[in-house]
């Protein structure tokens, strides 16, 4: 079975001295240094200036900013929680919606909160799930050759690492479709 997030980053930060040449500490010193404050922009100094693969260079890109659910003070509860607050906390309750429509799917769910959304996994990512606007949670959803229609929208600019998203406004949005979608693609992951 496939490692879990949390068990792929363990497994890295173990090697990254011998494959590096330093440690996990000295990384994220030298990304603080480089004045990078986003992470698209550490990864892309950490592989031109000092040559990590990419691989390595997210995993200390999360590390710097505290963007992963092992990095963020208080865990996934605190990256959850600091989602929906604010303008955002009317969206908690879609949110737990689609979380128990989720974990009802099997026990191998796995709820793998992010800075900014939370993804579901099985053996890979199958959705995922995110407080966009103020009025609205994006669920994106790994969909295999299934073709946009209605509701069910191309990903588009959304997120590149889902193929769907369906927008979502109050629980009842979580019908029978979406709960169709998300079966299908929690089956293919």
């Amino acid at each position: 079975m496939a490692k879990s997030p949390e068990e792929q980053a363990a497994t890295m930060i173990a090697n990254l001295k011998a494959n590096t040449g330093k440690t996990l500490e000295q990384w994220v010193a030298i990304a603080k240094k480089s004045g990078e404050e986003k992470h698209g922009g550490v990864v892309k100094h950490l592989k031109a200036e000092h040559g990590l693969t990419h691989g390595f260079a997210n995993l200390v890109a999360h590390k710097y900013l505290k963007s992963d659910a092992g990095s963020a003070e208080g865990g996934d509860d605190a990256l959850v929680a600091a989602q929906y607050a604010g303008a955002k906390a009317d969206l908690k309750p879609i949110y737990d919606v689609l979380i128990k429509a989720a974990t009802s799917l099997g026990k191998d769910v796995e709820i793998s909160p992010k800075k900014t959304y939370v993804s579901l996994r099985r053996n890979k990512q199958f959705a995922l799930v995110q407080p966009s606007t103020k009025t609205r949670v994006d669920l994106g959803i790994n969909l295999k050759d299934e073709p946009a229609k209605g509701r069910l929208e191309k990903s588009g600019s959304f997120n590149a690492m889902v193929s769907h998203r369906v927008k979502l406004e109050k629980p009842t949005d979580i019908d029978k479709d979406v709960k169709a979608w998300l079966k299908k693609a929690y089956s293919q992951a």
